[in-house]
């Protein structure tokens, strides 16, 4: 199963372009398709690893390591998701001084980011779907995102705000 975890991770972390929310929905297909982890069980380590500081990448990667394989599973998905970004950036900065004013490496990085837009927007999609939210449940995160965009409001306050709503929430439902 660590060997699984490995080759999964290394795997997605050499083919996703884009980083951070981009490697959603790869770890989702490979994770749920394999019967590791449910949607919603994928989406609960999703919203933790979206408080945690760090890489978001590696964090995803080491909390859904944790959950199929303990704590073994979360340091090697984790070094999964690390060593190949890693060699891949050591290479790029060996060589791209050379090209990086070539027009067809330009035109192929503006090319990429259309994509990367997609791979970000697939599990907004999915988690609303999943999760089964209407427009009730997506109020506050438009709020959020108002004040944020906007008012100028940090993400800081928001995650702060959240955090102590979710709190009282759940204290005053007791």
């Amino acid at each position: 199963m660590l060997f699984k975890l490995f080759f999964l991770f290394t795997k997605i972390g050499l083919f996703t372009i884009g980083g951070g929310y981009a490697v959603i929905p790869l770890i989702e297909k490979d994770i749920v398709s394999r019967a590791w982890l449910t949607h919603h069980e994928f989406y609960e380590l999703l919203a933790i690893t979206e408080s945690l500081p760090g890489v978001f990448a590696t964090n995803i990667a080491a909390l859904v390591g944790y959950k199929i394989g303990g704590i073994r599973g979360g340091i090697v998905a984790a070094l999964g998701t690390i060593i190949a970004p890693f060699a891949i950036i050591v290479f790029i900065a060996m060589f791209l001084s050379r090209f990086q004013d070539n027009i067809y490496v330009i035109k192929a990085f503006k090319a990429l980011r259309p994509v990367v837009v997609a791979l970000v927007a697939a599990p907004c999609y999915m988690a609303i779907k999943v999760n089964k939210m209407g427009p009730k449940e997506l109020l506050l995160p438009a709020a959020a995102l108002i004040l944020m965009c906007f008012f100028g409001v940090s993400p800081i306050w928001i995650v702060i705000a959240g955090c102590l709503g979710g709190i009282a929430y759940f204290e005053l439902k007791k």
